[in-house]
Formats: C-alpha cells, structure tokens, sequence
C-alpha cells in the first residue's frame, strides 16, 4: 500500500552531542519494520563520510547521504531542495515509496533551524510535519559533555525522546547524577536507554500532537504537564523491562550551563477572553526567542468549545492549532515551557498583565 499523497510526511530528528552514539542507533532503527519503509537523511561533515559506511540500509534507497556541510547551518538550503526532491526522487510509478523521514543530524548542531525550515517553508510547511526530537546522551560522559558544552544542554531541554547510550561504561553515580539533572532540565520527555544502540522504534516515532494518520490527537501525552510539577516524582530511566529507577539529590557545580535551565507549567483558570487572544498569542511570540527553549499550551477561549493548541521551539513559534474537542473534563488553559534564564515570574507576569489590561504589556 503506497503512502498517502495528501497527508503531512511525519520527521523525526536524531541528533546528540559527538560520540553520543547516534549512529550505532540509527543502524538499529533501519532495521525495524516500522522504518523499513523510512527514508534517511544523513549528515556527514568532513571530507570522508565514514559514519555513512556504518549504517544498515533496511531498503535499498533508504540512504540519502548529504555531504556538503553541517545540517544546521551552511546546508539548509541543500536540505530544502533535498525535501523538494525525495517526493519525486524516491517514487515509483507516480507513488512516493517512503512514509516518514528521520533525520540525523551533526553532535554540534542546534535543532532550531531544522525545526523552523519544516514550520515555515512555505514549500514544506504543508508537506511536512515535525513528528519528535530525539536526543542521544551518553550515560558515562554525559555530566561532563553538559558541563562544558552548552549546545548539548539546549539538545536536551528541547528534546521530545532522550536516548540514554553506553551505559555499560558509566558507574552508579554518574548514572544517578545525570538522571538529577535531565529532571530539571527537561522533566517531561521520557528516557530510554539503548544498550549497544538497540532501542525499540516504537519509542522514537508518534511523539507530535498528531501522532498518526486517522488517530485522535494525543494532548495529554503530548503536554504532559503533571511532570513539571515541583513535587512530581522523578521518573528515573526506561529499561527494556518498562521499570523507572529513582535517583538521589546531589549538590551540582555552580557554573554549569544547565543551572539557569528551568521547567515549569501553569494554568490559568478562566477562559481567555476573545478580545484579548491576539493580544496573549502576541506576548507568547515576543516572549519566544533563544532563552524560551520550548513552548506547549492548550488554551481555552471565551465562547470557543474547541481549544486551540500553541507550540514552539526557541524562536520559532508553530500557527495554533483548533482541536476537535478537549482531550479531558479539565477546560483550564495550561502551558508548559522550558527555558534559559527566564524566569517562571517574568513570564506568568508578562501573560496575566495582557489579560488585565487594555493594552499588551512590554514582556
């Protein structure tokens, strides 16, 4: 059975700081049966793509190899025209022969601009749709990779999935002291580890709102928000058994780059009048830069049965999305964010002030 033409071709990016062990993973990944029909995009950087010769090809045309630089910045131009084209490109009799796309990218690059080319282009804006970020980190290095590299902190804290990889080599503390610190800073996205590479494709792919074709969106999963609660449980690692382990509290060092990383979620009780729900998406926008690192919110409009759903990623803020119907009892607008040196205070303040105001306030 070909692909639907007409519906958005799901992306996921894999991406992880150097030797975090992405490419052993994804070697795994083209092996299930749920990416047998997966087209992979590869970023090689540097003259000789090595990392390409490790791969595992599940079909023969699942392997698209980009060489000219790195993802994130000198060849997203090349990654456009490499999306224009695979619809074409890797079809047969008129039929795409691929139904999702997984994309991984260099241990220095910052997601974002791959995120906002598949939101804003306007030639794959409506092809495309951002399925989950998945981030790879290394038990064993991870303290020290995060310590002194803080584009690997902002890989984790926007990440939907962390793979937890090379836990053979990493001791008890290490283990407990990493785990700690994910809980601040990204509480909500699940943790699997991938022993040698090997983890189930089941747990990197449907991690969007829109998790499959004919499938009612999944807010609760999505947003996730009892896990930013200050007294939620730590949810520990995922083992292939499906148990959490928990984790002791341990003083950190006071210079990490992680330290100004914050989680948190509120609600706000009364539905958002209608007069003021430009004037909210608009402090939402302004706030929405390097600093807010994500955004997820489900929001209730005065006189509006079906809520509308807000997302964004640093700087680049996804058009709302109007449900079909509110995913529980709950009508409260709720919102969830993570971010770099912004507080909690400056942001429920700047929200709260548009609400009570004729005018937008300055964020």
């Amino acid at each position: 059975m070909s692909p639907s033409s007409s519906s958005p071709i799901p992306v996921t990016l894999l991406t992880g700081f150097l030797g975090s062990g992405k490419t052993t993973i994804l070697n795994h990944l083209v092996r299930q049966p749920e990416l047998a029909d997966a087209l992979v995009i590869i970023n090689e950087f540097g003259e000789m793509p090595l990392d390409h010769l490790l791969v595992a090809h599940s079909t023969e045309n699942t392997i698209l190899e980009m060489s000219s630089g790195c993802l994130c910045c000198t060849i997203r131009t090349d990654l456009v025209q490499t999306l224009r084209d695979i619809t074409w490109r890797f079809s047969r009799n008129g039929q795409r022969q691929f139904r999702r796309v997984l994309i991984e990218t260099t241990g220095l690059a910052d997601p974002a601009p791959i995120v906002h080319t598949l939101m804003t282009h306007p030639q794959l804006a409506q092809r495309y749709r951002l399925d989950g970020i998945v981030v790879a980190l290394d038990l064993a290095a991870g303290n020290a990779t995060l310590d002194h590299h803080p584009e690997a902190v902002r890989q984790a804290a926007i990440a939907d999935c962390l793979l937890l990889t090379k836990s053979d080599l990493a001791d008890a503390e290490a283990r407990r002291t990493l785990l700690r610190r994910l809980d601040a800073i990204n509480p909500a996205a699940p943790r699997h580890e991938a022993r040698h590479g090997a983890i189930a494709a089941g747990a990197v792919l449907d991690l969007g709102l829109f998790s499959a074709e004919g499938k009612v969106p999944d807010v609760m999963r999505w947003l996730h928000e009892e896990a930013y609660a200050a007294d939620a449980p730590h949810h520990g690692l995922a083992h292939p058994g499906g148990h959490g382990h928990g984790h002791d509290h341990h003083d950190h060092d006071a210079h990490r780059h992680d330290d100004h990383i914050r989680a948190f979620c509120f609600a706000v009780n009364d539905p958002i009048p209608v007069a003021r729900l430009a004037a909210w998406l608009e402090v939402l926008r302004s706030l929405s830069g390097p600093d807010v690192l994500r955004v997820k919110g489900i929001l209730n409009v005065e006189g509006q049965y079906q809520p509308l759903v807000i997302h964004s990623v640093q700087h680049i803020v996804h058009p709302p999305v109007t449900l079909p119907a509110w995913p529980s009892a709950d009508r409260r607008s709720r919102l969830v964010f993570i971010t770099q040196g912004v507080s909690r205070a400056t942001i429920e303040a700047a929200l709260q002030s548009c609400l009570q105001n004729d005018s937008r306030p300055e964020p």
